[in-house]
């Protein structure tokens, strides 16, 4: 228990100077495609962290929101993907 938190001391941060970087790549892209890509980043790492927090918790529910939000976070990308080389989403 005592590594998990001195293991978070340096992971916390580098999570946070990420999220940063992602936010305002989001906000200033110059393209669709950088903005998508800093979204769908910022996606994976909540997702990760959230896996993390349900090891550290023992918490199913955790885990559960971990994979769903990862699973939208893949949904969006096929969505965009399609959208951009075909200008059309469904069949």
């Amino acid at each position: 228990m005592n590594e998990f938190i001195t293991l978070m001391k340096f992971v916390i941060p580098l999570y946070l100077v990420a999220f940063i970087i992602y936010t305002v790549r989001a906000l200033k892209g110059p393209t669709i495609v950088d903005i998508i890509l800093a979204v769908d980043c910022m996606s994976f790492d909540i997702a990760a962290f959230m896996a993390i927090l349900a090891v550290y918790f023992k918490s199913v529910f955790l885990i559960s929101g971990a994979i769903t939000l990862a699973l939208w976070a893949y949904l969006l990308d096929l969505y965009m993907a399609k959208h951009l080389t075909k200008k059309e989403v469904g069949t």
